[in-house]
Order: structure tokens, then C-alpha cells, then sequence
């Protein structure tokens, strides 16, 4: 049996995932790096999982009637090929089929997500490394393609470069956005299809990781009902504010501010390691 989980811890990583879930920066490598350097100890992969699920209803509610659209016209066209040329059909696909690898890659290494991946040295370098490809992605990405030029091949794509987020310190949103990128699309639309394509694979994750949550099968602390509840809670509204934020931020901001950040937390952290401050596992 795990150690339980304070009030404190259940309150400061709740907020730390509502904040950083859907900047590019990692919020899996965020809550590990909080839990080690302030709790010292590690919330676990399960937690991590759930509570995302607050940040992923803020999606739907943020997107609501985006949702309901897409879902509406990909159900009309599936029974009326004249309507199959509407991008709200498209786009439903395009969630579809690029949920499908980080699905497939996150059952099969399920067991290393929740243990050796979590890794403060693989995590830390992970920050900077991505830092590098996310800065790459903004210096030679066009930044011309608007959402309604989405295509199948750029839903495969940065449906792949999203399996990369199961990688703590990679970043969901960072590996779909610079994807979006490279493949030429503005930071804006990269960034909307990222919450997307999000959904399917967050919440299946949160909820088959719901019942580990309680009493960790790997390393991670023992968080009761009431716990994940409100943590999901503040993740929820917490979420909710870094989505406007973050979608009117790109519109006249480039990711280079996120690619310091990452670079300057990741340094931090193996420095911290170095010395031997904080422990990596």
C-alpha cells in the first residue's frame, strides 16, 4: 500500500494540471517534477490520468457546439454521401483516425508509461530536446494552411506526433501544434484540431486508469474519491482559462516563449538531479 495523498498535494497538482494540460510544455512531466520537488515523492501515472479528465471536459465544454457539429455532420454523412465533402465530416475523421496511434502505442507500453518513463532524467531531457523540435517547427512552418485545409494525411500525422506525448516531458498539445506546423498550418488551427484530436484518447486513458488511481499498481500515491474528484475539479476550471488563453496567445505570439520555458525548467531539473537535491525515480 502507496502512501496517501494530503489535501495540500491533492490541491497544488490539481492546479498545476489545470494550467499546464494544455500549453506545450508537458503537464505529465510538470506534475511529476512538482510532486518530486515540493512532496518528494511522485503523484503516479494513474492520477496524472484522471485528472486530466477535468481538463479534458473543459475541452468539450469550451467546444461544445464545435463538438456537437462535428458529431452531428459525421453521423449525416455517413447516411448521406453528399454531405461527405463538409469539413465537420472530414474532421470527425480526422479525430478518429489520429487517436488511433497514440491508442495503439499506449496499450501496448502501458507499463512502462506508469514506471520507467517517469523518469526525472529522461523527463527533464525530454523538455529540452522537444524544446528543439517545437523551435524548429515555428522557424520553418509556413503558418498559410487554415483548419478547413486539414487534410487525412495531416490528421495521420499529428495524430502520430500526439502518441509522442506518452513520453513524460514531450507534450501533447506541443507535439500536434508543431506537427500542425511543419506540415504548414497556422499556430491557431493547429492548436484547435490539438484539443480535438485530444479528447478520445484523454478521456479513454482517464477512465481506464480510474480504479488504479485509489491504490497505485506501480509508484504513485493513494488518492481517495473525494481527492480525485476535486483535483479533477480545479483541473476543470483552471483548463478552461488556459484554453482562451492559450487560443488568443498564438494567434500574435510565437512558441519560442515556451521553447525558453521548457529549455530553463529542463536545466533546472538536471541540475537539481546532478547534485543530487531531488531523487529521479
Amino acid at each position: 500500500m502507496g502512501e496517501s495523498m494530503t489535501w495540500l498535494q491533492t490541491l497544488v497538482l490539481g492546479l498545476v494540471q489545470g494550467l499546464t494540460e494544455f500549453l506545450p510544455i508537458s503537464s505529465s512531466g510538470h506534475l511529476r517534477i512538482v510532486s518530486e520537488i515540493f512532496f518528494g515523492t511522485d503523484a503516479g501515472a494513474s492520477f496524472t490520468a484522471v485528472t486530466q479528465l477535468g481538463t479534458e471536459a473543459a475541452v468539450l465544454v469550451f467546444f461544445g457546439k464545435d463538438i456537437v457539429r462535428i458529431v452531428t455532420a459525421w453521423f449525416r454523412g455517413l447516411a448521406h454521401r453528399e454531405h461527405r465533402s463538409d469539413l465537420d465530416y472530414r474532421m470527425g475523421w480526422y479525430v478518429i483516425v489520429g487517436t488511433i496511434p497514440v491508442g495503439v502505442l499506449g496499450f501496448l507500453f502501458k507499463d512502462q508509461i506508469r514506471t520507467g518513463a517517469r523518469n526525472l532524467w529522461l523527463i527533464a531531457t525530454m523538455l529540452i530536446v522537444f524544446a528543439l523540435v517545437i523551435a524548429a517547427a515555428e522557424r520553418y512552418g509556413r503558418k498559410t494552411r487554415k483548419l478547413d485545409e486539414l487534410t487525412l494525411r495531416d490528421g495521420v500525422l499529428m495524430g502520430s506526433a500526439q502518441a509522442l506525448a506518452l513520453i513524460p516531458g514531450v507534450s501533447r498539445s506541443g507535439g500536434t501544434i508543431s506537427a500542425g506546423l511543419f506540415l504548414g498550418l497556422t499556430r491557431e488551427a493547429a492548436a484547435r484540431y490539438s484539443f480535438l484530436l485530444a479528447i478520445p484518447a484523454v478521456v479513454a486513458s482517464g477512465l481506464f486508469s480510474l480504479p488504479d488511481a485509489f491504490e497505485p499498481a506501480g509508484e504513485g500515491l493513494n488518492a481517495s474519491g473525494a481527492q480525485l474528484f476535486v483535483a479533477t475539479a480545479v483541473a476543470f476550471a483552471v483548463g478552461y482559462a488556459s484554453i482562451a488563453w492559450l487560443l488568443r496567445f498564438v494567434v500574435d505570439h510565437s512558441m519560442y516563449w515556451f521553447v525558453g520555458y521548457r529549455i530553463a525548467l529542463g536545466t533546472v531539473v538536471l541540475a537539481l538531479l546532478a547534485t543530487g537535491t531531488i531523487s529521479a525515480t
